[in-house]
């Protein structure tokens, strides 16, 4: 687990200039993530008990999740072999504003969860937050009997609004800042932003809903 507390001046980093006034500063830039990565996606071969069912989950972890599976695909088992996986995906949405609302809306068929029946499930999130979206789908998921159910966040927010619940991987354990970039979004606004940054005041006025 890697905790990341202090903030990197945006002026040490390349930020779009449409975005430059939007953010406050840069919490995990684009090499780290990348670097650490790596690692997550080891530890995932490390305990994996057959292929998996990479389940990404939209919008804001298609970046996360990319990265993940090239890093992957290169990972070995103890015994040095490669871990099979096929791709899925999934939109599960709770955020409007800088706020979850708890209100937990998730798209999936019906044959895509019969799907699962008996498989090895990674869900691949970008952010734990409150830890409800994530407990609402797991509970949907397992009425489907999967062989295993796994969750890899890019970031857990440490926030007193947890419900406490902490994925099987994470890269990063952040304070309770609203962060945007590498995928992130404030209302589908910074999702293309390499770095992973904080965003700043005028940048939640200039794009609320």
């Amino acid at each position: 687990m890697i905790n990341v507390d202090a903030t990197l001046p945006k002026e040490a980093f390349v930020i779009p200039h449409h975005y430059y006034d939007d953010v406050e500063s840069v919490l995990i830039p684009h090499g780290l993530i990348l670097n650490r990565i790596e690692k997550v996606a080891q530890d995932i071969a490390n305990d994996a008990q057959g292929p998996l069912v990479a389940c990404c989950v939209l919008k804001g972890a298609s970046v996360f999740y990319a990265d993940l599976m090239n890093a992957l695909r290169k990972a070995q088992t103890p015994d040095r072999k490669s871990i099979p996986f096929s791709y899925e995906f999934m939109k599960v949405k709770s955020y409007e504003n800088d706020k979850s609302t708890g209100n937990v809306q998730i798209s999936l068929s019906e044959d895509e969860l019969k799907s699962y029946k008996g498989k090895h499930l990674l869900i691949v999130e970008d952010i734990v937050d409150t830890g409800r979206t994530m407990v609402a789908l797991l509970e949907r998921l397992k009425q489907y009997e999967p062989a295993s159910v796994k969750v890899v966040s890019m970031l857990v927010k440490r926030t007193p609004e947890s419900n406490g619940y902490v994925p099987d991987y994470f890269g990063f354990s952040v304070p309770d800042y609203f962060v945007v970039g590498y995928g992130l979004d404030y209302n589908e606004y910074f999702r293309e932003m390499e770095h992973i940054c904080i965003i700043s005041d005028v940048g939640k006025v200039k794009y609320a809903v």
